[in-house]
């Protein structure tokens, strides 16, 4: 996806608020999508740098736990999707772990984890999805947070 795209997708996902409750809501949301697509999924969830909600289904392992961290702190640092991060820095002819500062073993823009923004207040956590490839890892995090604030408006 290009950087237009993956910015405005963001803001279309904005919510209202935010609740503990809310981040189970999501979370069993994003689950729930991973069984009906007879997939397994790492799912974390945090507000304010507070974890909210973690679950992995069987058949993830430890690895996907560094990688739900990896992709999570790239949205901590940014305040952008790590989908949007990777695709800033392959439109420079490049790539984060290259040319960030950060290290890699700790950041990975790689697709999976998106913003959890507040209308009129800005970024105030992240949802966060590893298991499957980078694009399907962001995918699921999107339709998830489609399905939750859809269930919102009905």
């Amino acid at each position: 996806m290009n950087l237009q795209t993956l910015e405005q997708l963001e803001n279309e996902l904005e919510l209202t608020q935010f609740t503990n409750e809310d981040a189970l809501e999501l979370g069993l949301t994003i689950i729930n999508y991973a069984k009906e697509q007879g997939t397994a999924v790492a799912v974390h969830i945090e507000r304010n740098r507070v974890p909210l909600f973690t679950h992995l289904m069987d058949g993830t392992s430890e690895e996907n736990v560094h990688w739900l961290y990896r992709k999570k702190r790239v949205v901590d640092h940014y305040n952008k999707s790590s989908a949007y991060i990777a695709a800033r820095f392959e439109q420079n002819g490049t790539t984060h772990a290259e040319s960030s500062l950060l290290p890699p073993a700790e950041y990975q823009a790689v697709g999976g984890s998106l913003p959890l923004r507040i209308k009129h207040s800005g970024s105030i956590g992240s949802v966060t999805v590893a298991g499957l490839t980078g694009p399907l890892d962001h995918d699921y995090a999107v339709e998830g947070l489609k399905r939750f604030l859809a269930a919102r408006k009905s």
